[in-house]
């Protein structure tokens, strides 16, 4: 149980990091005519979107593996 916490954990801050890019190429390009600020803006923005999917996924997932493992 712990271990999963842990992966858990160490997947949402690589992916909520502001390091990370979130970009494909056409938004890297239109981010990079925006300037910094609102380039950091979007590509948080991006990774804020990104977040629930994988966690819906991952909430459905630990009750798939916890309803398996009884």
């Amino acid at each position: 149980m712990r271990w999963l916490i842990s992966i858990l954990l160490t997947v949402a801050v690589f992916t909520i990091s502001h390091s990370s890019s979130a970009q494909c190429s056409i938004c890297t390009k239109t981010a990079q005519q925006l300037g910094e600020q609102p380039a950091k803006g979007m590509n948080s923005g991006i990774l804020y979107l990104a977040f629930a999917p994988f966690a819906i996924v991952g909430f459905i997932g630990y009750r798939w593996w916890k309803n398996n493992k009884q």
